[in-house]
């Protein structure tokens, strides 16, 4: 079964990002390792590093996603894919530096320009940090997005077609975002059409290459293309397809990980309703 979890704070240290987990009765968390919307942050120190590290090692979280900054675009057609990519790069780094094998990232938006044009500059960018942190093992996963105007990966077929540029590499995979496939236009309220997802998902990427799961309920309507993340059940998704997904053994040791709103029930509570609904 998938590993049940929640993005938490890293706010007084990373290590307390740790401890906030456990606090939860995480399996997994995800984290930013650095502020989310600057571009660059001080190097982590070895004493930074360690101290994570040891929280984590004793700790009873199984996995740890690290996701990558807003900022970065690496389908942008001015000077800012060349920013992204350096910061990528940085991020990856951070990542092997934690231990951390799994990092998330938007694809981006073409601005405005043609979006095959868009997703081939989003296949190079990945080309060239793939290329400088080949020795690095952290896999880089695309998320898909909900395809607000000139936003990329909303379609299956928009990444596979980048990770068909690449080519085959452990360096690459998808984290599935479930309000942002329900905006996009994929169904998943029904099991009949979960199931075809799913097979739709082997045939196009592979379940191989899936690392994460982001779990997150919509405010709006299936096709709305507007990103706006809802409680568990709150939503237009409802409860059935997250009910899907945690019982769903194709995603053993999968990370299943919480971007819910925090007010409210907050992450305790849709915490709660993921274990009602997976039976413990």
């Amino acid at each position: 079964m998938p590993l049940i979890g929640a993005h938490v704070s890293i706010a007084g240290g990373l290590e307390h990002a740790i401890e906030r987990g456990e606090a939860l009765e995480c399996e997994a968390i995800q984290i930013f390792s650095k502020n989310q919307l600057q571009w660059h942050s001080a190097p982590i120190s070895i004493s930074r590093a360690e101290r994570f590290l040891h929280a984590w090692k004793n700790s009873s979280i199984q996995s740890v996603v690290v996701h990558a900054s807003y900022l970065i675009n690496l389908a942008s057609p001015d000077e800012t894919r060349a920013k992204s990519v350096v910061a990528l790069i940085e991020e990856v780094e951070r990542c092997d530096m934690l231990g951390v094998e799994e990092l998330v990232v938007h694809p981006g938006s073409s601005r405005g320009t043609p979006k095959e044009d868009g997703l081939e500059r989003l296949a190079k960018s990945l080309k060239e940090v793939i290329h400088a942190t080949s020795m690095m093992r952290v896999r880089i996963l695309l998320e898909t997005m909900a395809g607000q105007g000139s936003i990329l990966g909303s379609s299956l077929d928009e990444l596979q077609f980048v990770l068909d540029r690449i080519g085959y590499t452990e360096k690459l995979g998808v984290c599935l975002d479930t309000c942002h496939l329900f905006a996009a236009g994929h169904e998943l309220r029904t099991e009949e059409a979960y199931g075809r997802f799913v097979a739709t998902l082997m045939g196009k990427i592979g379940l191989e290459r899936i690392g994460c799961w982001h779990l997150n309920d919509s405010e709006h309507v299936k096709g709305s293309h507007l990103d706006r993340h809802q409680h568990i059940g709150d939503g237009e998704l409802g409860l059935s397809p997250f009910s899907f997904i945690v019982n769903d053994p194709r995603w053993d040791h999968v990370p299943a990980l919480l971007e819910t709103p925090q007010n409210g029930i907050g992450n305790e509570g849709n915490l709660t309703i993921l274990r009602k609904l997976r039976g413990r």
